[in-house]
């Protein structure tokens, strides 16, 4: 999908003025241009979109950034289910706000079915005995203790069945995940931290009532109150759809186009994105490479200003630039919507490691330092997805300390 809805020569790309506008709007939508602290994490999510969340730190961080919210706050939100991390789109897993649960279930519930067939077809799997295994794990469950899996497996004995060879090549290696991942999105059970964090991925499991209802067209409503500008590849690279599924999801909203380009946003913005001014002064965050502001359209080139493009990837291996990635190998320093820096944690000095493409000023010193004690104090660590590790991480920050002349 790299740069699958990066506009022609005829787009934003060919009109520097345009670009750094559309930039600074998408910063703006995103609440990355301050005034919103002390908002709820459910009212960042509802009006600036689902945070993609893969065991890491993306959530906490653009909470912080956007309303300065502190871990314990967002802790507190998931325990009261205000907001909650859940499959959704494309079946991946997002943090939503409660008004959301019921759309953001409905929008992944394909993905279950689809892994279902395929164990039919090429692992002997039955739709009966899934089935049969959903109502033990139901059954099993109750709505305020939490079990992981090895705990499920145990209670409900042989309803488990080993995959054998065929399966552990095919990632699946016995009946329960499949199970699982059907009665979540059926609403029936959620998967809960054992330790209430986001960024840890030790998970439980408890029954829930959740209704999953929501159409195509309601996707679509929420992706272009978050994403617009954006385009029909954009918003089908959010939501997984199929061409003709996307053309009939959009077809009930009012939608108009930018002049020169292939994006499109609501009418009711059409009037305000004319009349909207970028920020004269800067405004930095500090984000993860996943955060909303890049994956709602997966469309990196948009938001690094053609001379920072041939900037080499921090350790990647032969000669890959930055303009060439289809997303962002580390965290990322963005002002106005143009990102103008790369940064990771190091664990072992307790600070932001960063390769700034701008002078720094008292602002950005501010934005740096503000996440830093963040991260120290409150998550100790900055981790991009579940499998990132300090040691993994490490190549990065030296590469990074390397081009900024540092040891």
């Amino acid at each position: 999908m790299a740069n699958s809805g990066t506009p022609g020569a005829t787009g934003p790309a060919a009109d520097p003025a345009l670009a750094a506008k559309l930039r600074a709007w998408w910063a703006h939508r995103q609440w990355l241009d301050g005034g919103h602290e002390g908002a709820s994490a459910g009212e960042v999510l509802a009006a600036t979109g689902w945070a993609r969340s893969v065991g890491g730190a993306a959530p906490y961080l653009g909470l912080f950034a956007r309303a300065g919210l502190g871990r314990g706050a967002v802790d507190a939100a998931v325990a009261a289910q205000e907001v909650h991390e859940l499959p959704s789109a494309r079946g991946c897993t997002y943090v939503l706000p409660a008004a959301d649960f019921a759309l953001g279930l409905a929008a992944g519930a394909g993905v279950p079915e689809a892994d279902i067939a395929s164990a039919t077809k090429h692992l002997g799997v039955t739709r009966d005995e899934v089935e049969k295994l959903c109502l033990a794990i139901t059954d099993a469950l109750a709505p305020d203790r939490p079990l992981d899996p090895p705990a499920i497996r145990e209670a409900v004995g042989g309803a488990v069945r080993g995959l054998g060879e065929a399966g552990r090549k095919r990632g699946t290696s016995t009946t329960l995940p499949l199970a699982l991942g059907l009665l979540q999105a059926r609403g029936q059970i959620r998967r809960v931290p054992v330790n209430g964090r986001l960024d840890q991925q030790r998970y439980g499991y408890v029954g829930w009532d959740q209704p999953v209802k929501g159409s195509a067209a309601e996707l679509a409503q929420r992706y272009f109150s978050w994403a617009a500008p954006a385009s029909v590849r954009h918003f089908r690279w959010f939501s997984g759809f199929t061409a003709a599924t996307a053309k009939a999801a959009l077809a009930p909203l009012e939608l108009t186009g930018l002049p020169g380009t292939d994006l499109l946003l609501p009418v009711e913005l059409a009037g305000e994105f004319e009349e909207f001014t970028a920020p004269a002064e800067p405004r930095y965050a500090l984000l993860a490479g996943i955060d909303g502001i890049h994956l709602l359209h997966r469309d990196l080139p948009r938001l690094i200003d053609p001379g920072d493009a041939g900037r080499p990837v921090p350790a990647a291996r032969g000669s890959r630039v930055f303009g060439g990635e289809a997303d962002p190998q580390t965290h990322v320093v963005v002002d106005r919507g143009r990102i103008v820096g790369f940064w990771e944690y190091d664990t072992e000095r307790r600070e932001i490691v960063h390769q700034l493409f701008v002078p720094p000023d008292a602002a950005l010193r501010e934005a740096l330092g503000r996440t830093e004690a963040f991260v120290r104090d409150e998550l100790g660590d900055a981790r991009g997805f579940s499998l990132d590790s300090p040691k993994s991480r490490a190549p990065k920050i030296a590469a990074m300390r390397a081009a900024t002349g540092e040891r």
